[in-house]
C-alpha cells in the first residue's frame, strides 16, 4: 500500500515487541483475516523492521497454482541458506538435497528433511536472529507446511521467528504448541477515511461516504472500490453489499484487465494458472495462445495496471485476488488451452508439465493419467507424501477404467492412512465401494479394512466383517492378509468390548490359519481378544522369544502388544524397548508414539513412575502426528505419574481432556476411561481420600458403566480394595477379589498376581492376614520397589491397628523410604504419618535432583550423562542440537554444576541408559 501503515499501530506495536524478544523465547505466529484485511502489509511491515534490527529474513509465498508441487514453499524460503547444506550431518544434508531433487537419494525419509530444515534455522540464528515469513500459507504445498509445523514446534528457546498469514476460513486452527494465531480486522473508521483521504483524494463526498460503508474497514477495498467506482467500465452492480467481499474485490481487479489487448490478457491468462515463476516460461506460453511474438514490452500494460510486479527474471501476480479474479473469467476452453501451452514450454520439467497436461484435457486420458501416477511416484521418491496421495488421486480421476482408477485410489488411501489422514482413507474406501477390482486391490482394500486407527468403529457388526473378510483372505491363501486382518478385529476388541462371542470368534478365526502357536501375530490376538483366557498360551510362548525378537523391531511390537494385555509387564518393557530404538532412528513418529504409550503403561503396572521415561513423550508426538486415542492414553499416564509424586489434583486437565477424547471417541471409551478412572482412583488414595477413591475405581467393575474394562479391572484390583478396606466395603471388595480371581485363571500374570495376593492380604480376616501380607510382600512384589513398599505400607498400617506399635515401625520405615527413593512423594508421606503415629518422628524428604527439571530436560540430562553428543540427543529426541545445548546451560544452576561431565554424579542412579526414552 505504500507508505505508513494505517490503522494498525497495537498490531504491529505487538509484533514489533516479539520480534525484541527473540532473545528469550522464538515461536510461531499466524495472521488470520479476510481477503484484503491487510495481512501482507502487516507482514511486510514486520519484515522492514526486522531487517533494520539485524534479522536474516527469508521469505515465501504460497501459490493457488503451486500448491501441487512438494516443496515449493520450502524451497522458498531456504533458497538462501542451501548453501550451507553441506554442514549438515550426512543423513540430513541428502535428505534435504533428496526433497528438492537436487541429490541422488533413491528415496528420501521425510524426518530427516525436517530435521535438516530445523538445523539451518537454528544454525543461521546462531548468527542472527531469523524471521520466516510465509506469506498465503493456505495455498502453500502441504509438505512445506509440514515441514514449518515441524519446526514452529521446535523453535520455542531458538532465536527464530515464523510469521504466516492465512485467511481466516481457510486454516484449521492448529493448537497452541505450533501457531499463536492472531486475528485481523478491519481498521477503525478514523484510520478508513485517513486512508482514504491520503490515496483517493479525488473522491466525491457521496462516493467516499459509499465506499466506506461497502468496505467495511478492509484496506484493499476502500482502496479498489474507489479505483472501481471512479472507472465507467465498472457495472453499476460491482458493490453489491450482498456478494461476498472476496467477490466484490475479485470485480474490481477484474476492471483492470477487461480493456487490456488480446495480447496482454494472453500473457494474464497464463500467470493466472503458472506454478512458476519465469517471464521467459510465461511469455513462451502465451506466445502460443496468442499466435504472435510476445516480449517484456507487451507485457508493460500487465504491471502498469498492478496486476503483476516484476523483478529480473521472476515475476509474480501482485494480489491472488487478481489471480481468482483472472480464473473466475476464464472460460474452461480457455483455462485448458493455458494450461496445454504451459505443458508444452515446460517440456524440460516432466512433472510439471504432466500436471499441466492433465488439467488441459476433458474427460479421461490413461497415458495422463500413468505420467501423473509416475509423477506421484517421484513425490513419494522425494518424501511428499501429501503431494503425492494428491497426485493419484488426480491421476484416478483421468482414468478410464474403473479398475485402474480404483487401484489409484487405493494408492492414494494407502498414502493417507500413512500420513494419518484417516477421514481421506474413509472417503477413498467408499468411492471404491461397489467397484469390481482386481485381486491384488481386493486384498489392498481389506487391509485398509483391517488397519486401526483412531477413526475406527467397534461395532460388533464390523468386528464380524473383519473376521469375514479374514476367512476369505484364508480361502485365498492370503495367510498374511488374514492375520492382518484378524490383528486390527483384535485391536479393536481392546478399546471396545464387542462381546464373549465375537472375541471367540476372532480367537477361532486365528486358530484355523494353522500358523506356529509362537507366532507374534497369533499372540497379539490371543491377548488382545481374550488376554485373560488364553494368557498363560501367550506368556509360555513369550518366554521362549529372545528379548529383541531375533532381529525383528515388527516382531519385537507385536510381542510387546501381546505381553501387555496379558499382564506380563516386566517382558512387555523389554519387547517394546526394541522398536522404540527403531522407530525413533526411522524417525517414525506416529507408530513410535503408539509404542512409547504402552509401553509407558506397562512401567506405570509395574511401579515405574518416571514422566520423562515414556509417558511425556508419547503424549507430545501422539499430539503432533495427530492421533488422538494414543494422545489420551499418554495423557492418562502423564495426570497419573505426577499424582503419586506430587499429589496434583483429580480434576487433572490432562484426565479432562482424555476423558474428551473418549466422548469423541465412543468406539474407544471403555480403555480410555477406565485409566481415567485408575488415574483419579490412585491419586485420591494418595490423598487419604478413599471414600472418593472407591467411587472413582469401582465404576471399573460395573459392566453397565462406560468406564467398564475387563483386562485393566483386574490389574487395579489392589487400589480398589485399599479404598474398600477404609470404608468398611470389605465384604463388597472381597465379592470382587472372588470373581477377579476367577477371570484371572490358575495362572495369572505378573500384573494379575501383584494386584491378587496384595488383595487378598488387605481384604483378610486377623486370623489369615499376616501371612497373606508376608507373601504379598515376598511374591510377585518382591523385586518392584513400588508394590512391596504399598504392600510395606499396608502390612504396617495393619500392625499398628492391631496395637502392635514396635512391630509396625520397620515395615513402615521400609515403605516410607522406598517411596521416598523413587519420589513417590504422596505416598511417602503417608507412611510417614502411620509412624507418627506410633511416636516416630524427624523425617525429611529427600530431594531429588531430577524434581527440579522438566521431563523433556530429565531426558536430554540423562543421554548427555551417558556421554551422547548434543547432536546425537538432538537427532533422538527431534530437536536441534542448539535447543539441546540450550536446555543443558539452564539446567546446570539448577542442578547446582557448571558442566555437562557433573551431570553423572549429580544424577546418581538416576543416570538414564536404553534408549532414548530413559529406559533403565
Amino acid at each position: 500500500m505504500g507508505g505508513p501503515l494505517v490503522g494498525r499501530d497495537d498490531e504491529l506495536r505487538l509484533l514489533f515487541g516479539r520480534l525484541r524478544e527473540v532473545g528469550s523465547r522464538g515461536g510461531a505466529i499466524g495472521l488470520l483475516g479476510e481477503p484484503g484485511v491487510g495481512k501482507s502489509a502487516l507482514q511486510a511491515e514486520v519484515v522492514e523492521h526486522a531487517r533494520s534490527l539485524g534479522f536474516t529474513v527469508l521469505t515465501a509465498r504460497g501459490s493457488q497454482s503451486e500448491a501441487h508441487l512438494p516443496f515449493a514453499g520450502l524451497h522458498q524460503v531456504l533458497r538462501p541458506l542451501l548453501s550451507r547444506a553441506d554442514r549438515l550431518p550426512v543423513m540430513q544434508r541428502d535428505a534435504l538435497l533428496g526433497c528438492f531433487a537436487m541429490g541422488e537419494q533413491a528415496e528420501v525419509n521425510p524426518f530427516f528433511t525436517f530435521l535438516a530444515v530445523l538445523e539451518l534455522l537454528v544454525d543461521s540464528a546462531g548468527q542472527a536472529p531469523v524471521l520466516v515469513c510465509v506469506d498465503d500459507l493456505h495455498w502453500l504445498d502441504q509438505p512445506s507446511i509440514d515441514v514449518l509445523a515441524f519446526v514452529s514446534r521446535r523453535i520455542a528457546d531458538e532465536q527464530v521467528i515464523v510469521l504466516c498469514t492465512a485467511r481466516i476460513e481457510s486454516v484449521p486452527r492448529t493448537d497452541a504448541h505450533t501457531v499463536e494465531w492472531l486475528e485481523l480486522n478491519g481498521i477503525g473508521e478514523t484510520a478508513s477515511a485517513a486512508l482514504l483521504a491520503a490515496r483517493a483524494p479525488q473522491l466525491s463526498s457521496a462516493v467516499r461516504d459509499r465506499v466506506l460503508g461497502q468496505a467495511r474497514g478492509n484496506p484493499l477495498a476502500l482502496l479498489e472500490f474507489a479505483a472501481a467506482l471512479s472507472s465507467e467500465r465498472y457495472p453499476a452492480t460491482g458493490l453489491d453489499e450482498d456478494l461476498p467481499m472476496t467477490t466484490r474485490l475479485e470485480r474490481a481487479f477484474a476492471v483492470r484487465a477487461d480493456h487490456l489487448d488480446p495480447a496482454v490478457r494472453a500473457i494474464l491468462t497464463v500467470a493466472a494458472i503458472d506454478d512458476g515463476d519465469d517471464v521467459n516460461d510465461l511469455l513462451a506460453a502465451a506466445q502460443i495462445i496468442h499466435g504472435a511474438p510476445l516480449d517484456r514490452v507487451v507485457a508493460q500494460p500487465a504491471f502498469e495496471h498492478g496486476l503483476l510486479t516484476v523483478a529480473g527474471e521472476r515475476y509474480r501476480i501482485a494480489h491472488p485476488l487478481v489471480g481468482s479474479a483472472l480464473r473466475h473469467a476464464m472460460s474452461p476452453a480457455v483455462r485448458q488451452q493455458a494450461h496445454a501451452a504451459l505443458a508444452r514450454v515446460l517440456a524440460a520439467y516432466p512433472d510439471r508439465a504432466v500436471w499441466h497436461r492433465a488439467s488441459s484435457v476433458s474427460g479421461h486420458d490413461e497415458q495422463v493419467a500413468a505420467e501423473l501416477e509416475q509423477a506421484a511416484g517421484n513425490a513419494q521418491r522425494r518424501g511428499a507424501i501429501a503431494s503425492a496421495a494428491a497426485w493419484l488421486e488426480r491421476a484416478a480421476a483421468l482414468s478410464p477404467d474403473p479398475q485402474s482408477r480404483a487401484a489409484r485410489l487405493l494408492s492414494a488411501a494407502e498414502l493417507g492412512f500413512q500420513l494419518g489422514r484417516f477421514s481421506q482413507v474413509e472417503q477413498i474406501k467408499a468411492r471404491v465401494a461397489g467397484v469390481t477390482l482386481r485381486p491384488r486391490d481386493q486384498s489392498r482394500l481389506a487391509w485398509l479394512e483391517g488397519v486401526f486407527h483412531d477413526g475406527s468403529t467397534g461395532e460388533p457388526a464390523e468386528v464380524r466383517h473383519l473376521v469375514g473378510l479374514a476367512q476369505d483372505a484364508l480361502a485365498a491363501q492370503d495367510v498374511d492378509l488374514a492375520m492382518q486382518l484378524l490383528v486390527g478385529a483384535a485391536r479393536r476388541v481392546w478399546w471396545r468390548d464387542p462381546g464373549e462371542t465375537v472375541r471367540h470368534a476372532i480367537v477361532r478365526a486365528a486358530q484355523q490359519v494353522g500358523l506356529p502357536a509362537g507366532d507374534p501375530r497369533l499372540l497379539a490376538i490371543y491377548a488382545l481378544s481374550e488376554s485373560h483366557e488364553q494368557g498363560p498360551i501367550v506368556i509360555e510362548q513369550l518366554a521362549r522369544w529372545a528379548p529383541d525378537a531375533g532381529g525383528r523391531p515388527d516382531l519385537a511390537g507385536l510381542l510387546g502388544i501381546a505381553a501387555f494385555c496379558t499382564g506380563d509387564f516386566p517382558r512387555a518393557v523389554v519387547f517394546l524397548s526394541t522398536p522404540v530404538q527403531e522407530l525413533r532412528a526411522q524417525g517414525r513418529m506416529s507408530l513410535l508414539a503408539e509404542a512409547l504409550a504402552i509401553r509407558a503403561w506397562a512401567e506405570i503396572y509395574l511401579g515405574v513412575f518416571d514422566v520423562a521415561s515414556s509417558a511425556d513423550e508419547a503424549m507430545r508426538l501422539a499430539d503432533e502426528t495427530g492421533q488422538s486415542l494414543w494422545a489420551g492414553t499418554a495423557r492418562i499416564a502423564v495426570a497419573l505419574i505426577e499424582a503419586v509424586g506430587k499429589g496434583s489434583d483429580t480434576r487433572h486437565r490432562l484426565l479432562a481432556e482424555a476423558e474428551q477424547v473418549a466422548l469423541r471417541t465412543p468406539n474407544a471409551a471403555s480403555s480410555l476411561l477406565a485409566g481415567v478412572q485408575i488415574a483419579r482412583g490412585i491419586a485420591e488414595l494418595g490423598q487419604d481420600r478413599h471414600e472418593q477413591a472407591y467411587g472413582e475405581l469401582h465404576r471399573m467393575y460395573v459392566p453397565t458403566d462406560p468406564a467398564f474394562q475387563r483386562v485393566q479391572q483386574v490389574w487395579a484390583l489392589s487400589y480398589l480394595a485399599d479404598a474398600a478396606v477404609r470404608t468398611g466395603r470389605g465384604a463388597e471388595a472381597r465379592s470382587v477379589l472372588s470373581a477377579m480371581q476367577d477371570l484371572a485363571g490358575s495362572s495369572p500374570s505378573t500384573g494379575s498376581t501383584i494386584a491378587l495376593e496384595y488383595s487378598r492380604a488387605v481384604l483378610a480376616d486377623d486370623e489369615s492376614a499376616e501371612s497373606l501380607f508376608l507373601s504379598a510382600m515376598d511374591g510377585a512384589a518382591a523385586r518392584l520397589p513400588w508394590h512391596r513398599a504399598r504392600a510395606e505400607l499396608a502390612y504396617g498400617a495393619w500392625l499398628r491397628r492391631r496395637r502392635r506399635v514396635v512391630d509396625s515401625r520397620d515395615p513402615l520405615r521400609s515403605a516410607r523410604g522406598t517411596f521416598d527413593a523413587i519420589g513417590a512423594r504422596t505416598w511417602a508421606q503417608r507412611a510417614d504419618q502411620e509412624l507418627r503415629a506410633t511416636g516416630e518422628r524427624g523425617w525429611q524428604p529427600t530431594p531429588h535432583p531430577r524434581e527440579l527439571l522438566s521431563p523433556q530436560e530429565a531426558q536430554i540430562a540423562g543421554l548427555a550423562a551417558r556421554g551422547l553428543s548434543n547432536r546425537e540427543i538432538g537427532q533422538r529426541l527431534f530437536l536441534s542440537h542448539r535447543t539441546v545445548s540450550s536446555h543443558l546451560y539452564r539446567m546446570f544452576p539448577k542442578l547446582g554444576i557448571a558442566s555437562r561431565g557433573q551431570l553423572a554424579a549429580v544424577l546418581g542412579n538416576e543416570v538414564e541408559s536404553g534408549d532414548a526414552s530413559g529406559r533403565r
